[in-house]
Order: C-alpha cells, then sequence, then structure tokens
C-alpha cells in the first residue's frame, strides 16, 4: 500500500508539472483500474476445491497483486513521462516488474498465472485507456531501439537474481522465465502503442 500511494502520488506530481492533465487523469486511471480489477477478481473467482490443503493453495491468489501494483505504476509513469524520458521510464520498470514477478514466485505467494494475468490486466487496461485518450494527447509510443535489448537483459539478470533457492534448481529458471515473460509484455504493450494525429491533421500529418 506505500507504494501504491506513493507511486500514484508521483504520477499526480509529475502531470501537475508538466502540465499534462488528460494524461495524468489516464494514469492514475490505469493504476485504479488495474489494483482494482485485481481486488475485484480475488473476490469472485472461485477458490480451489482441495481437501486439507496448506492455505496458500487455496487463497484466491489469481492474479497477483504485487505485479500489479508494479505493473499499473510503471504503465501510468510511461504516460506521463516526457518522450525523451519515457524508454528509460520503461526500460526502469520492466526490470522493476521482472524482479517482483520472480520474488513472488520464489517466496511460493503466487502461482506464475498469478503473476502472467497481473501484467495482463495492466496491459489491457493501459491500451484502452490510451485508445480513449483525446488524439492530441494519445501517442505514448517507445521508440526502443538499441535500448530494448538492454532493458530486457537486465530484467533477465534481475529475474534470475530473485529467483534464487537452494532447494531448487529448476523452479528458479521457470520462475524466471515467467518474470521475463511479464517484463517483454509490458515493454511490448508500450512500445507498439500507436500514435494517432488530431482530428483537425491533414493527409501530411497521417
Amino acid at each position: 500500500m506505500p507504494t501504491l500511494v506513493a507511486g500514484s502520488a508521483l504520477i499526480a506530481a509529475v502531470a501537475a508539472v508538466r502540465r499534462c492533465w488528460w494524461q495524468g487523469c489516464a494514469a492514475l486511471a490505469v493504476v485504479v483500474a488495474t489494483v482494482g480489477g485485481t481486488e475485484v477478481l480475488h473476490t469472485v473467482l472461485p477458490r480451489p476445491d482441495l481437501a486439507d490443503a496448506p492455505h496458500n493453495l487455496i487463497a484466491a491468489s489469481f492474479p497477483s497483486g504485487h505485479v500489479a501494483i508494479v505493473a499499473g505504476l510503471v504503465l501510468g509513469m510511461t504516460l506521463v513521462a516526457s518522450p525523451r524520458a519515457r524508454p528509460y521510464i520503461a526500460a526502469a520498470g520492466i526490470l522493476w516488474l521482472a524482479v517482483t514477478a520472480a520474488a513472488v514466485q520464489t517466496l511460493y505467494w503466487h502461482r506464475p498465472s498469478d503473476a502472467i494475468g497481473a501484467t495482463l490486466l495492466g496491459c489491457a487496461c493501459y491500451s484502452l485507456t490510451t485508445r480513449l485518450l483525446p488524439a492530441t494527447t494519445a501517442g505514448s509510443t517507445v521508440r526502443p531501439g538499441a535500448l530494448s535489448g538492454i532493458a530486457l537483459v537486465l530484467a533477465a539478470a534481475g529475474a534470475l537474481a530473485a529467483s534464487t533457492r537452494k532447494d531448487s534448481v529448476m523452479h528458479p529458471l521457470a520462475f524466471a522465465a515467467v518474470a521475463l515473460l511479464c517484463a517483454a509484455l509490458l515493454w511490448i504493450t508500450v512500445a507498439k502503442q500507436p500514435t494517432r494525429p488530431a482530428p483537425d491533421a491533414g493527409p501530411a500529418a497521417r
């Protein structure tokens, strides 16, 4: 909760400084929809009916709230960041997401599907929100270039480091692979978001 509150406050502050009101509202909407959607799914989805099973196997853990908070904040920050800073915000964000997704699996707090589901929920909220933005404020496209490879390599290294366990070898590798998949999904979502021209733009702008 402190991370969610501090991250949302930072998004609002950046939006106020840059005077990008539409993007700021959209960014906070992404955070609220991602985290709120996670809580709703925890309530409505059925729990596994396993006899004499430990709590961590029957708790409503899909999707992961930890991963949802990180994904929502990273996606929201990319919406209010300046075009020059946006690729670096996204690169740092996928590293944070990879470490978080790997850690919650390694601690056996969440299954791999929980981390993937939270990431997909955040990406869906982001994509929908950006499509509803006015045309003059849309266009959060990240031009990755060489940064794409560097960002994914760092995310992979962070995922591997956060997946380390002394009692298993294969499980950490699987956890790291899932965490890297989450990072790649977020990066692709931000990088591939199309830029739309303003309604009064001429053919040349298109």
